[in-house]
């Protein structure tokens, strides 16, 4: 009887560290739960932690409400190039051409407005249907001549540029000529003022484009689809969703909201220049990867992206206000891209 009772307590015993490992795998597996269920939550953290830390440096140079709606300013072309860009991704594909679409209708919008004459209301649609239809090409090279898109949007890029540059003659629009002739090719660099916070039309249309996607993508069918196309394209096909039509539609739209992008930087910058823009593809991704879409499609969220513009803003004037050297500023992001990147492959591991 003594001996079955050792056995026993010598069981227990050894039943004690499984059980622990067991809560500490528990206490894993909670977080990459967390982490895959609220894709935004990575990103947001590092925001709340960058602006506590630039803060308690800077105190209310940098807590002022001039300086973070400032932030808002700065990001708000990048934010919305990169909303479009975040449509692709989740599909699994890439745009390296939102860059050229941008500088191509805004350049579409200055020169048929000054160089044909035609009234700046329409001058803008103009623009913005150039925009959307470049979009619509790559699109339909991807879905229905299957044609992988890196390469279809980086020969678009070239395309696009060299049109941009082509059609302008290399000749910018001085924004004195802009104020005095077409206004409505300033409206998104139109500002007003809250309580000290200087808010543009700009930064107004960026924020109104994340929570109308970030509604979308969440709450409708076609949201749905996106996710399901980027997930796993041949399980979507099978399910009943017509894959080649998400595909195209993403394109076109990422197309028009490029086209927007490219009048909103038109406010912002006040001329219509046809070198404006020219890291817009790399700063687009960059604000997608940092704020938690996975390059491989199916999983993140709008609402991510917008974090992730806001950290390159935070960072980047932090360290200009610290006086940093503009070089700290790539470097810190640089290593934010990869340990992002980290963190998603991660959470997929983890979640397989």
């Amino acid at each position: 009887m003594s001996n079955q009772t050792e056995a026993e307590a010598g069981l227990v015993a050894r039943t004690e560290p499984i059980a622990s490992f067991d809560q500490q795998l528990t206490l894993v597996s909670r977080i990459q739960h967390a982490l895959h269920s609220n894709p935004a939550l990575v990103p947001l953290i590092v925001l709340l932690l960058s602006v506590a830390v630039f803060g308690a440096l800077l105190g209310t140079k940098f807590f002022s409400s001039f300086a973070l709606t400032l932030i808002l300013q700065q990001v708000a072309i990048v934010g919305i190039v990169g909303a479009a860009q975040s449509l692709v991704i989740l599909t699994a594909g890439i745009d390296l051409s939102v860059g050229a679409i941008m500088v191509l209708s805004s350049v579409i919008m200055g020169q048929f407005t000054f160089r044909l004459g035609l009234p700046p209301a329409l001058a803008v649609a103009c623009g913005l249907a150039v925009g959307t239809f470049i979009g619509f090409v790559n699109g339909w090279l991807v879905a229905r001549v299957r044609l992988p898109p890196f390469i279809v949007t980086l020969g678009m890029w070239q395309i696009a540029l060299a049109a941009n540059f082509l059609y302008s003659g290399n000749e910018t629009i001085r924004a004195q000529e802009i104020e005095a002739h077409a206004p409505l090719l300033q409206f998104f660099g139109r500002s007003f003022t809250i309580g000290g916070a200087v808010f543009t039309y700009g930064v107004i249309f960026f924020i109104v484009l994340v929570l109308v996607l970030a509604y979308v993508l969440r709450h409708t069918a076609w949201g749905r689809h996106v996710y399901a196309v980027g997930d796993d394209p041949e399980a979507a096909a099978l399910s009943g969703v017509n894959t080649r039509r998400i595909l195209i539609s993403v394109y076109t739209l990422t197309g028009l909201i490029c086209a927007f992008a490219g009048w909103v930087l038109i406010g912002r910058i006040g001329s219509v220049s046809p070198t404006s823009g020219q890291s817009a593809n790399i700063e687009s991704i960059t604000a997608v990867v940092i704020g938690g879409i996975s390059l491989f499609g199916g999983r993140g969220s709008i609402l991510g992206m917008f974090f992730g513009a806001l950290i390159v803003g935070v960072f980047s004037l932090g360290l200009r206000l610290l006086g940093a050297d503009a070089q700290w500023t790539y470097l810190l992001i640089g290593a934010l891209i990869i340990g992002a990147v980290a963190v998603d492959q991660w959470i997929r591991k983890v979640s397989a």
